[in-house]
């Protein structure tokens, strides 16, 4: 049945992962979004032993709950065709409705909330979504319009009407147990445990809200909120309403606009922070002296510290009061995540306590953040910690061979303002992807393919080392390892041209006297260097004359497509680092992508492009001057991605 006044599902993200997909996912919303708004999909990994796509919702209300951010919600779920595909609707609405009382309780699911039941057809990929009405979730209308938005849209639409509000704390828990019994300890615990979620709704708890930017000019003044201020059961999604009932209570709301960038296209960073203080002083109708009182334990007795280090992170509306966004954003998050602890704390709570912290992640194909905890006492190359990310990426529908939830992947809320370009190593900047502002090749109908992901542009004269008419092939390996930085597959710094040789001493490649010199270096030690130090293996492509570039355009195209890495070009005296092609099948026309090592000149991104130190070469010009030597081989290095999370 279709709905008498036309509903729209909005996707906020073309990229959605809700394609090809045997399992049940979630729908995540906002309740500041209008009703069918899709930001993205997270796939449920718990079920029930019976039935494959009936949740557990113990299970899974225990990793969402500090995975979403608050602000962010489930709206629905999306499940492959089985029966009646309206059956199939409500089950999947009724999935979600389940899963929301166990993440959300009363409060959030006593309004009349619509859900979405999406049903994936196996056999065609084409996905029908229905809509709940009026909060009857046995009545369900399909919804046939569907709109997705492209990434910049979809950005400007989440980051425009909102912001990030922060909170951070640190708290030692301190319980006294007997420790010859464990449930009673544990009990103990969970009291002690209760006691401190009770602390954040206290009237004399205070928050002072401040704001997060860097620059100390115009910066707005901090707002006292008292726990006695606040509004605990309100529904935060009808924003008029909530300032319409501060207006006419005789108060002026301050809202999260006060502390926000009034033009923020994307994700860029926090707007407001929110510091708790515990104000146990009051006022007192007699004179009173501070009392020790000595009570002798009747059994044996431990002291154990329990250590929360929480940090939440909350989307908000730029119009919503800020009262609120402490008591129905803040608060509960910080409860979430107090409660996740909990959960895992609580089974071991005699022996050793796991020292969890949280990170914040935008991955790949995600307009907004998530939240991982993760367990500091474990590496992050330990099997552990591995299987830990494994499980995140295959929720969150990330590739499983790419390093995108490590902590140096974990979004950064520093105060400190950072604008510069590039990095820098050893005093001097570097540029950054410098191919991006570059023309276009002129071949005409040609597949460009391009290196994935960012590195750092290294050439002659970098920090004051004279390595002009030697050094190309280092500068070279530079970029590429710059790259394999930046993407989070190492932490070592950029090699010197001193470390490189070194490696290739301490190898057996090269003899003793080989450091310090200025000898060449080419493809062979380029992929020795790269095996010793990051553990990366590669492909060696050999072509025995410069004109036979174009015959290996598909192969190189394949490479840019499957693993994304800078290729080093070596040949006679020279050395080079290809960044693409643009390669038209039919025609036989390309072109290649050059960033050239032998560049001299300072960091001007202008004089770069403009000098063709970086740009678009021709296997041979229209003037018939070929770029790659005829009679000269060449040896050419594709570093291999690894495959890790």
């Amino acid at each position: 049945m279709t709905m008498k006044n036309p509903q729209i599902i909005k996707i906020l993200n073309p990229n959605l992962k809700i394609s090809n997909s045997s399992t049940l996912q979630w729908l995540i919303s906002s309740p500041f979004f209008p009703k069918f708004t899709i930001v993205s999909t997270i796939r449920c990994l718990h079920f029930q032993p019976s039935d494959h796509l009936t949740p557990h919702f113990s299970k899974e209300s225990d990793d969402l709950r500090s995975l979403i951010v608050r602000g962010f919600h489930v709206i629905g779920a999306l499940i492959p065709a089985q029966n009646d595909v309206v059956s199939d609707a409500k089950r999947a609405i009724n999935a979600a409705r389940e899963l929301r009382k166990v993440l959300y309780g009363d409060v959030e699911n006593s309004g009349k909330i619509d859900l979405i039941g999406g049903v994936l057809d196996s056999n065609g990929g084409v996905i029908r979504f229905f809509g709940s009405k009026d909060g009857e979730f046995n009545i369900v209308e399909e919804i046939e319009e569907v709109v997705y938005e492209e990434k910049e849209k979809a950005e400007k639409f989440v980051w425009e009407r909102g912001c990030l509000i922060k909170c951070g704390i640190s708290v030692n828990l301190p319980v006294y147990v007997n420790p010859n019994k464990e449930q009673d300890a544990i009990q103990k615990y969970l009291r002690e445990h209760e006691g401190l979620v009770s602390m954040f709704k206290d009237p004399q708890t205070t928050y002072i809200v401040t704001s997060s930017k860097s620059s100390s000019e115009d910066l707005p003044r901090p707002v006292v909120v008292r726990g006695s201020e606040l509004d605990f059961e309100s529904d935060i999604s009808d924003i008029k309403v909530l300032t319409d009932t501060s207006t006419k209570s005789g108060e002026i709301p301050i809202h999260c606009s006060y502390f926000c960038s009034e033009s923020k296209h994307h994700l860029s960073g926090v707007g407001t922070e929110v510091t708790l203080f515990l104000n146990r002083s009051g006022e007192s109708q007699q004179s009173v002296a501070p009392v020790v009182e000595y009570c002798p334990a009747l059994e044996a007795v431990k002291l154990m510290v329990v250590n929360y280090n929480l940090e939440v992170i909350c989307y908000a509306v730029k119009d919503l009061p800020l009262t609120y966004s402490i008591s129905r954003l803040v608060i509960p998050a910080l409860v979430d995540q107090l409660t996740t602890v909990k959960n895992i704390v609580s089974p071991s709570f005699l022996s050793k306590h796991p020292q969890l912290h949280p990170y914040h992640f935008c991955p790949p194909g995600f307009v907004h953040p998530i939240t991982a905890l993760y367990e500091l006492s474990y590496g992050e190359t330990e099997l552990k910690q591995v299987e830990v990310r494994r499980s995140l990426h295959l929720r969150l529908g990330l590739p499983s061979d790419r390093p995108l939830l490590r902590t140096a992947n974990a979004l950064c809320f520093s105060k400190s303002s950072n604008n510069e370009v590039g990095s820098a190593r050893k005093g001097y900047p570097l540029l950054r992807d410098v191919h991006v502002s570059i023309p276009s090749s002129g071949v005409s109908g040609g597949l460009v393919s391009l290196v994935q992901g960012s590195y750092e542009y290294h050439h002659y004269l970098q920090g004051g080392f004279d390595d002009s008419g030697w050094g190309c092939a280092y500068r070279s390996l530079q970029t590429i390892i710059s790259w394999f930085r930046l993407q989070h597959y190492t932490s070592i710094d950029v090699p010197t041209h001193r470390e490189i040789q070194e490696a290739l001493v301490e190898i057996g490649d090269k003899d003793p006297s080989f450091i310090g010199s200025r000898e060449w270096i080419g493809a062979i030690e380029l992929s020795y260097v790269l095996d010793k130090l990051l553990g990366v293996t590669c492909k060696v492509m050999t072509l025995r004359s410069g004109a036979e570039f174009p015959e290996k355009c598909r192969e190189l195209a394949l490479h840019f497509e499957n693993q994304g890495t800078p290729i080093m070009i070596g040949g006679g005296v020279l050395a080079y680092t290809l960044l693409g092609v643009d390669y038209n099948d039919a025609s036989g026309d390309c072109a290649f992508l050059i960033l050239d090592p032998h560049y001299t000149g300072g960091e001007d991104i202008k004089k770069i492009v403009n000098g063709g130190w970086c740009g678009w070469k021709k296997a041979v010009d229209s003037k018939g001057k070929a770029f790659f030597l005829a009679d000269k081989f060449y040896n050419l290095l594709l570093p291999q991605r690894p495959n890790m999370v």
